[in-house]
């Protein structure tokens, strides 16, 4: 599904990415860990487009997309989230996945017509709202979600791209203790429902051992670890530069 070969990019004398290789087959979700300054979200933004490798190659479904635009990958089928979702206030949840699902279909270039003129758009609109929960809550706009309510929003908006591979950069940052497992696993649910292939940034290791079988570990630009989560937590080197003395990872 992908494959990353050696990848490097360089900002100056920084080695954020340094010679990085690794593969995911369809369907699998790897988590991405790694200590402050890893790399991990330089990594994801090569991947996604958002930035150009110096060298080394990526491709994604059998296809050669090293250094092919952002917008472009979205139509072979690679989507993501941010970290810091990037939504307007003024804007529905309903009408954020029903604009993605209009992109989507092609159907942007004379304009968007009212909703009821698109059944099949409202209908693809309103099942994608009820995977991630949001149907009741459709009318709202961003400033009136919680924080996990808007990355679920971001992830919902990425996923109605129908993507092929999902990548999600610290879905339950800033969300309240209670609700993160609450939050990725309503994600992680919708993304094997449909046998999406994942890479998902994330700090909290219980999270990482409740949404992933394989974690690549990151540190100062290169894959340090790979493997289940209980084998790399054991892993002297990821608990020497990754856990730490607490035994979590950080921030």
């Amino acid at each position: 599904m992908l494959v990353v070969e050696n990848v490097k990019k360089y900002f100056g004398e920084v080695r954020a990415v340094d010679g990085v290789s690794f593969s995911i087959s369809q369907g699998e979700i790897v988590s991405l860990v790694g200590s402050n300054g890893a790399g991990k979200t330089t990594l994801v933004n090569l991947i996604s487009g958002y930035l150009p490798p110096d060298s080394g190659r990526i491709r994604f479904a059998e296809r050669d997309i090293t250094y092919s635009s952002a917008y472009n990958r979205i139509k072979h089928g690679v989507a993501r989230s941010f970290q810091v979702p990037r939504l307007f206030e003024n804007i529905s949840v309903y009408d954020y996945v029903r604009i993605s699902l209009l992109v989507k279909h092609g159907k942007t270039k004379n304009g968007i017509l009212p909703a009821d003129r698109y059944s099949d758009i409202k209908n693809e609109t309103e099942t994608i709202l009820e995977i991630f929960g949001l149907i009741d809550k459709s009318s709202l706009t961003p400033r009136d979600l919680s924080e996990g309510d808007r990355k679920v929003l971001d992830v919902a908006i990425a996923f109605a791209l129908r993507p092929k591979l999902l990548l999600l950069d610290e879905p339950t940052s800033g969300v309240a203790t209670n609700d993160k497992f609450k939050v990725m696993n309503v994600i992680i649910e919708a993304m094997q429902r449909d046998g999406i292939s994942g890479i998902v940034i994330e700090h909290d290791m219980d999270i990482v051992a409740d949404c992933s079988k394989r974690v690549l570990v990151m540190h100062e630009g290169k894959i340090i670890a790979d493997g289940e989560p209980s084998e790399v937590m054991e892993n002297e080197k990821v608990k020497e530069v990754v856990l730490g003395k607490a035994g979590n990872p950080q921030s």
